[in-house]
Formats: C-alpha cells, structure tokens, sequence
C-alpha cells in the first residue's frame, strides 16, 4: 500500500483525528505552520509532527454556521431576525466579512460556512458594526437603481460600463422547479453609494431626469 506524502487540511484532519474546522482555525493562528508543499498541502514530516491536543485546544467552542453568525449579529443591533420574516442581517453580510478578513470561514464547502463562535463574538463588540452592515447589505440591481435614483435600464449601463460588479449571484426562483431559476446579481450598498463620487463625470441631475423610453445618456460612454 502506498503511503501518503502529502495532506491538504481534510486529510490532515483525519490522520490527527481532529475536526477539520479546528486544524484550519490552528493554522489560521499560527498553531500549526504553513502547508510546506505545492497546492497548500503539508508533507508528512509536518503533519506528524503537529500537536493534536494543540490543535483541539484552538477551538475551543463548535463551529457556528453563517446563519447562526448572521442572527448574532442582527441580535447584537437589536434587531433579532426572525423565522417567518426577512432576515435584517443575512449571510450575504457574513460572507462580506469573510472578505474583509474579520472572520474566517472554516469549511472549503462554497454553499456553506463554518465560523469560530469566539471570533463572531468579538467582530460584535467592535463600535463599528452598525456601520460595516450598513455598508455591507446587499441590493439587488432594481433596488441599486433606486437607491440611486436612476432608471433600471441606466443602472444597466453601469454594469456594461464594469463601474460596479456584483459582490454575489444569487439564485431565485420562479415556481418549484429550478429549470426556472435565475442568477440574480447582488450589490454591496457602499459599493453603489459610491458611484456618483467615482464618476463624477456624469451629470447626475441630469441623469435621474432622464424620462422612461429616453436613451440612457451612458450610452454614449460604452
């Protein structure tokens, strides 16, 4: 039988005996060192010489999903999101954490999350959270044009333009069956707040005057 010469972080995982979510968080942290091979893998010198106890000792606490991180946070505004309306704070803003590098996601699984509790914890102590939800909450394209007090077909433009893309797809359906899904385009609020300063070029008064069936005056800018 072959042996193995080298562990991505789930084979790791289980030749230490550990959760997966733990040896991520420990490497994360520092506990374990930096994959020593191509293709972020570790040799097998390396694995068999990491600490199992050390790496259980990590994390502490079970792994949260981004749902239950996303009802933390809303619960933490004093606007606890509830089971039959929609979320104030959903795991769309969650994941915009995960890229500001304030949380890190312990699963490789791209339709799930695994977040260290403690860590949740603490990006809900920090005075600025009201702000980063604020900037992070997602608007689809019709609410992005309203928020921006322009035509639908102008906020197109935009996009053919690349002034803005999409932070997520979202998939919606219609009806039962996903042979009538859609990939909905989902937009961070601060990255659409920010369009009229970056393209002052335009003259937005004007362009929020346009009327319905007039051409987008961007469509001379393609």
């Amino acid at each position: 039988m072959t042996r193995r010469t080298d562990y991505d972080a789930s084979q790791a995982a289980k030749r230490l005996r550990v959760p997966a979510a733990a040896l991520r968080w420990a490497h994360h942290i520092g506990v374990i060192p930096a994959p020593d091979m191509p293709s972020s893998k570790w040799s097998r010198a390396a694995v068999e010489a990491m600490d199992p106890d050390a790496v259980r000792a990590s994390l502490p606490r079970a792994p949260i999903s981004g749902g239950a991180a996303a009802d933390r946070i809303a619960e933490t505004l004093g606007t606890p999101n509830q089971p039959t309306e929609k979320a104030h704070v959903g795991t769309f803003v969650v994941r915009r954490l995960i890229d500001r590098g304030l949380l890190k996601d312990l699963t490789t699984n791209p339709d799930g999350m695994l977040l260290n509790p403690d860590q949740v914890d603490a990006v809900c102590q920090r005075e600025d959270l009201a702000a980063l939800v604020a900037a992070d909450t997602p608007l689809g394209p019709n609410q992005a044009a309203e928020q921006l007090g322009v035509r639908r077909a102008d906020f197109d433009w935009m996009l053919r333009l690349s002034w803005v893309t999409p932070a997520e797809r979202r998939e919606v359906r219609f009806g039962t069956s996903r042979a009538g899904a859609v990939d909905v385009p989902m937009f961070r609020t601060a990255d659409i707040d920010a369009l009229p300063a970056a393209h002052s070029e335009v003259d937005w008064e004007q362009l929020r005057a346009v009327g319905k069936g007039q051409r987008s005056p961007l469509a001379a800018l393609a």
